[in-house]
């Protein structure tokens, strides 16, 4: 007969307490997980789970529904151009330009481009941002379904950063320009569009912020701000509720790197409205012109001015023979109101006038000499040419650094200085070693007084006669000296 040792007592006991544990530590885990069944779970703060994760599933759902209906709507841009090099574009100078200029006279290469865009009508109309197809020789607009077609543009809004294509199709999904006015801070919104080519890509967020301004991206800057992801690609695609509609156009990202950081811009759909309604019955827009020069109000500039605040626009220049002076505004008067909206900056004022109609009647309430009054204006249409865009003024000061001129306006004091009859046309202040102005003898102190074939009288009227340049790489001026005038072409490459 086998004995019972102490030692295998001692183990029995110590299985049957381990299974006991092990029993308990079960059943707490089971009571853990059981919310996944009950109805009746509470949490610590007195909500029920099971509920939350019936709202979360919902949201979920409405995330997808809204993806799944507004993809087909969504396309993918690709723009092409041809380039031609220049010398600029060589680092290192080995040969010298005899050799370049034998060898490599008018090299040529396809530059590409993509970007987003959604249609708004089922016969072709599609909407994307006007620096996704700027400059572009040749649009293809790609469906989800793997469709390809050719994108015409019917107009372009520089100002607002908005164009409007057509495509030759029918039958289309579209999606809806929604209310912009009725979002939201903090409301869910979806963005969706091709961020580095990765067609049809789909984030979540929400509105950050609205009214945003004074950004520097365009001249119209009402913007959305949304924490859903926007990378490179993604410009021109919608921004959307979860209704399904748009209610912004996603335009640009605040960026150190590069990529996505947390914060996004989009134009509000009101926005987009407006101007492709002009851009599809007129092919342009016609904006509001008031004739003002004007700045933001600094803490010594309103303690100067006896201003409690520094919200507003200050006055600094009234242009004759605009609506500004028919009303009667005058330099150093501060508007804070625009037709009922209160106007906190010289940007929001600027946005508020462009997106004005022509011909509209507007109440302005001002502040002069401490008082506060009403001003009634009526807007006029821009003249053609008045102003450049933001995009212009930049493709224009690309042009000018490349050529090597730097040029500024002829003042009074410089005219009397240099002794010159008049102050029409423009100085040039410098020129950039190495350049084509640089090669052709330009010089500090000279006198621009005609380009490409336009007499001009000022920066402005400078730079409106540069822009056919921007397309044929080069410029006939019309210099004067102190000896005489004469002209000079100068050219960025080799003519074909």
């Amino acid at each position: 007969m086998r004995k019972f040792s102490w030692s295998s007592y001692k183990l029995t006991i110590f299985f049957i307490i381990l299974a006991f544990a092990l029993g308990l530590l079960a059943k707490t885990f089971i009571d853990k997980t059981d919310f996944f069944k009950s109805k009746e779970l509470i949490a610590e703060d007195g909500t029920t789970i099971s509920k939350s994760l019936e709202v979360a599933n919902e949201l979920s759902e409405a995330f997808s529904y809204v993806a799944e209906k507004a993809a087909p709507a969504v396309v993918y841009i690709e723009t092409e151009r041809v380039v031609s090099f220049s010398r600029e574009m060589f680092p290192f100078d080995f040969f010298g330009d005899e050799f370049f200029k034998r060898f490599f006279s008018t090299p040529r290469y396809k530059q590409r481009g993509a970007g987003s865009g959604f249609i708004i009508s089922s016969d072709g109309y599609v909407v994307t941002n006007n620096h996704v197809i700027q400059g572009a020789q040749k649009i293809t607009v790609k469906l989800v379904d793997g469709r390809s077609f050719e994108g015409k543009i019917i107009g372009t809004d520089p100002f607002s950063d908005i164009a409007l294509l057509k495509i030759e199709a029918s039958n289309l999904p579209t999606l809806i320009l929604g209310d912009s006015d009725s979002i939201k801070v903090g409301e869910w919104i979806i963005a969706i569009g091709n961020p580095f080519g990765l067609s049809h890509t789909v984030t979540v967020g929400v509105v950050s912020a609205k009214g945003r301004s004074g950004i520097g991206i365009s001249d119209v800057e009402d913007f959305i701000q949304t924490d859903a992801a926007i990378n490179p690609g993604n410009s021109g695609g919608p921004l959307l509720n979860l209704k399904g509609e748009v209610i912004g156009m996603n335009t640009a990202i605040f960026t150190r790197s590069g990529g996505y950081m947390g914060i996004g811009f989009a134009i509000p759909s009101n926005i987009v409205k407006t101007v492709v309604e002009q851009l599809k019955t007129k092919g342009k827009i016609e904006r509001g012109y008031l004739g003002v020069g004007i700045q933001d109000l600094t803490p010594a500039l309103a303690k100067e001015l006896g201003l409690k605040t520094t919200e507003g626009a200050l006055i600094t220049e009234v242009k004759p023979g605009s609506p500004a002076e028919k009303a009667g505004l005058k330099e150093k008067d501060v508007v804070i109101s625009y037709n009922g909206k209160s106007v906190k900056n010289a940007s929001e004022l600027k946005n508020y006038v462009l997106l004005t109609k022509p011909g509209t009647e507007v109440e302005l309430r001002i502040i002069r000499n401490g008082k506060e009054m009403p001003i009634k204006a009526k807007i006029e249409a821009q003249k053609e040419g008045l102003i450049l865009s933001k995009s212009e003024m930049e493709n224009i000061e690309e042009f000018l650094e490349n050529l090597g001129l730097i040029v500024e306006d002829i003042t009074p004091e410089t005219a009397k200085k240099l002794k010159l009859p008049s102050a029409q046309g423009v100085i040039i202040t410098d020129i950039i070693p190495e350049t084509p102005a640089d090669y052709a003898g330009l010089a500090p102190g000279l006198i621009i007084d005609e380009v490409n074939r336009k007499k001009v009288k000022n920066l402005n009227e400078f730079f409106q006669a540069l822009k056919p340049s921007l397309e044929t790489k080069k410029v006939l001026l019309g210099i004067r000296t102190p000896k005489g005038r004469y002209y000079i072409t100068l050219k960025l490459e080799s003519e074909k």
